[in-house]
């Protein structure tokens, strides 16, 4: 596995930077495709519903997992 790459998102107008894995940067671009909606879009649903105590990375991979387990 890669070692995490910054990346830039905007989230509700608000720059902000996620660390993620080639690999997780990936599924995540692919879900969001699926579902029809930009990246950023994706982000914002998760950062909305993450926990306070929850990064908005970890939120991203669990998001990535659980959509990848569910679907088996």
């Amino acid at each position: 596995m890669s070692r995490p790459v910054k990346r830039s998102l905007t989230l509700r107008g608000h720059r902000t930077s996620v660390s993620l894995e080639d690999e997780f940067w990936k599924c995540f671009r692919e879900i969001a495709a699926k579902e029809d909606v930009p990246v950023n879009v994706l982000a914002a649903r998760i950062d909305e519903a993450r926990g306070v105590e929850m990064g908005l990375a970890s939120a991203i991979r669990l998001y990535v997992l659980r959509h990848y387990r569910d679907k088996s």
